[in-house]
């Protein structure tokens, strides 16, 4: 299959474009700027130029076309996330469009795109299916974001698509690495816990995103699907074992009220108030499995590459 992967330069893209050959695959990478890897063609384009993303649709002739388009900063500010999304905001929601009508105009009928599985309705302990409800009243910096994650829901599922909702990722070229910011401060001891630390995380290695990726594009049915580990954890649970699995000092603990001042609403309520995801639909219906099946070996892996493990 011929498959356009819009944001092969990102940390799933990275991972998926040698996934993708190994499954007899051509890959036709575009992003914003040529660097890496990026398959058989790498295509300079942006997202947001429609005719631009439309004569890549046409030149190049894809069977497939998979969204995995993000502009993610480097260290993301929790009291401003509303600011740090805006172009991803863009990519999510004008980006998605552009790639949906260039598939129609082509008559591309394979259409994944990348969504968020942190996103659900916190209210209940039990771990999220796809049918559950997204957050109804999130924190004002949040809102802008999961806005944008329901408009390319909504734009990839008229076009018949699938929606791979994606866990927290770690690995190469994410925040949670051993060269990402979070990680970073916790090995210097800089991020406590807040609060009770009762947010639920749902991780799931690039490697184990891009996999499902692949599973789906096999797939001959197209949903909405959970891409998560088997092992959802409370961060007062993960937090003060990875500083362990570092050598780290052990997580301080911060009140709420305290922590606002320089997280803001949104920090609070990643730290406190997240509702895990099931990932039991993606598994039958995929027959997806992820190679780490818990973050525990996961992160042991990442970090005995980094070599600090402790």
């Amino acid at each position: 299959m011929r498959v356009l992967l819009a944001g092969a330069t990102g940390a799933i893209g990275r991972q998926l474009v040698p996934q993708l050959q190994a499954a007899g695959h051509i890959v036709i990478g575009l992003a914003r700027t040529v660097r890496g890897t990026m398959g058989s063609t790498a295509l300079a384009v942006d997202a947001l130029d429609r005719d631009a993303v439309m004569r890549a649709v046409d030149e190049t002739e894809p069977d497939a076309i998979i969204n995995m388009l993000t502009a993610i900063p480097e260290r993301i500010n929790p009291k401003r996330m509303d600011a740090d999304f805006v172009q991803t905001n863009r990519l999510r929601i004008a980006g998605t469009e552009n790639l949906r009508y260039a598939a129609q105009r082509a008559g591309v009928s394979h259409f994944i795109s990348q969504s968020i599985a942190f996103g659900y309705e916190p209210r209940s302990t039990v771990l999220a299916d796809e049918k559950a409800a997204l957050w109804r009243d999130p924190p004002k910096p949040f809102a802008t974001v999961l806005e944008g994650i329901k408009r390319l829901e909504a734009t990839t599922r008229a076009a018949h698509g699938t929606v791979l909702r994606f866990g927290h990722l770690y690995g190469p070229g994410t925040s949670y690495s051993p060269q990402g910011w979070f990680f970073r401060e916790v090995q210097q001891g800089e991020m406590p816990m807040i609060g009770d630390g009762r947010a639920t995380f749902s991780f799931i290695h690039a490697q184990d995103a891009a996999s499902a990726v692949v599973a789906a594009l096999a797939a001959k049915e197209s949903g909405i699907y959970n891409i998560v580990d088997d092992d959802p954890a409370e961060v007062r649970e993960w937090l003060p074992l990875l500083a362990e699995m570092m050598g780290a000092p052990s997580p301080k603990h911060v009140s709420p009220l305290l922590a606002g001042f320089a997280v803001g609403t949104w920090g609070i309520a990643f730290m406190t108030r997240l509702r895990g995801a099931a990932n039991t639909k993606a598994k039958v219906e995929l027959q997806w499995q992820p190679k780490y099946p818990s973050w525990r070996d996961g992160f042991a892996d990442e970090l005995a590459h980094a070599g600090i493990a402790h």
